[in-house]
């Protein structure tokens, strides 16, 4: 599966638009891993582990969005967007990932 995010891909003939399809995904942050980031925050230096968390959300988006496209029949998506939302809440934040695109098929 080809993932772009132009509209076009370079030395492929687009021969049908499948659709938009679309892959979420979304991470809870507990208390303690709030208290971490906000300490490593202060003196600085990388929270890893939300990183990790949200490295791990973006993967299950775009294989999810992947999955809805191959049942389209289509071997690639153009114009992918991810984008990353913070939904709040009132044990710590909640992050939603959205992966999105055109599922195409392409010679």
């Amino acid at each position: 599966m080809i993932l772009s995010s132009t509209n076009t891909l370079e030395n492929k003939k687009i021969v049908a638009y499948k659709g938009i399809v679309t892959g979420e995904s979304l991470i809870g942050s507990n208390v303690y891993k709030d208290l971490f980031s906000g300490v490593r925050d202060v003196v600085g230096g990388r929270t890893s582990k939300y990183e990790e968390e949200i490295q791990k959300a973006r993967e299950v988006a775009l294989t999810s969005m992947k999955e809805k496209a191959q049942s389209l029949d289509a071997n690639a998506i153009i114009g992918l967007k991810i984008s990353y939302d913070n939904l709040g809440g009132t044990m710590g934040n909640t992050i939603l990932v959205t992966a999105y695109g055109t599922a195409v098929k392409c010679e």
